[in-house]
């Protein structure tokens, strides 16, 4: 039990931790990384445990304002560093995640280009569902302000929605069929599989080997793969898992330096556009 007049951390905790899992998930599509977004969530538990929580009205408001405004802070040092990122800059994979919504990686990707109001704007009110009161106060802007600032961000992202439906079943089908065809060679198979204009984008952080730049364009994508599967035949590499990654088909790899990697595809009328290959073991920590 606390000292009398301290914080009760029990207290603090039975109406924060029903919340966590909802903070979590606006910090991780605010920042894109799963260990900032604990941390932040975690930061915002502190500061609930020391409020005067018989004075808040609504919880799940205060801690969603607090999450953002924390996440706000964090996205300028984080702009910094994704400057000096060495090779493309994916967002941290989540594999299989329990509640899903319609923020897939294009989209992540997309969010990246926002200024860090947009994001907020943007997240709060089009994924969320905050009305733009709750979100100007979040933010610090007036109501008018932050509808243009959801308007602009919301024409910004809007080519990053998937505008085709595609069945869960049919997605997984098409993963698999990539990766038995990345993996055993068959050139012919795997070309059916893409789209003309496919882009490859690998994030090693400099951690691991991967492509310095996008790789753009059929033709290439597919040398790539030709040179690839060389190495696949001669090192091995292992399906763990297959399913959804952040909102896409994919799966999950143990290569041959014994290091996770995750795959996640982009596909549009039965072609896959982008593939996505997460290999930074600094962004793989959380995959089990």
């Amino acid at each position: 039990m606390a000292p009398q007049g301290a914080p009760d951390p029990a207290d603090a905790a039975a109406s924060f931790d029903p919340l966590r899992p909802l903070l979590t998930r606006v910090a991780y599509r605010m920042l894109g990384s799963v260990a900032d977004a604990e941390d932040v969530v975690q930061d915002a538990f502190l500061r609930w445990l020391a409020a005067d929580r018989d004075a808040v009205n609504e919880p799940a408001a205060f801690l969603r304002r607090t999450v953002t405004r924390l996440c706000l802070d964090q996205l300028k040092s984080a702009r910094r560093t994704r400057e000096t990122y060495i090779g493309p800059w994916l967002p941290d994979p989540l594999v299989e995640e329990e509640e899903e919504d319609d923020v897939t990686l294009p989209l992540m990707l997309a969010l990246e280009r926002l200024s860090p109001l947009e994001r907020a704007a943007f997240l709060l009110h089009d994924v969320f569902g905050v009305g733009f009161d709750e979100v100007a106060t979040t933010i610090g802007r007036d109501a008018a302000a932050t509808r243009q600032l959801a308007a602009r961000a919301r024409t910004h992202v809007r080519e990053a929605r998937p505008r085709y439906k595609l069945e869960k079943e049919q997605g997984l089908e098409i993963a698999n069929a990539f990766f038995a065809a990345s993996r055993s060679g068959d050139m012919g198979a795997l070309g059916a599989l893409l789209a003309a204009d496919v882009g490859m984008w690998s994030d090693g952080g400099g951690k691991r080997p991967a492509a310095m730049e996008p790789v753009l364009g059929f033709d290439i994508v597919m040398k790539l793969h030709r040179s690839l599967a060389v190495l696949f035949g001669k090192y091995g590499s292992t399906l763990v898992h297959t399913g959804t990654i952040n909102g896409l088909p994919g799966f999950v790899t143990r290569e041959a330096d014994g290091e996770l990697q995750t795959t996640a595809l982009e596909i549009e009328e039965g072609k896959v556009t982008a593939i996505y290959v997460m290999r930074n073991p600094d962004k793989l920590r959380h995959v089990h």
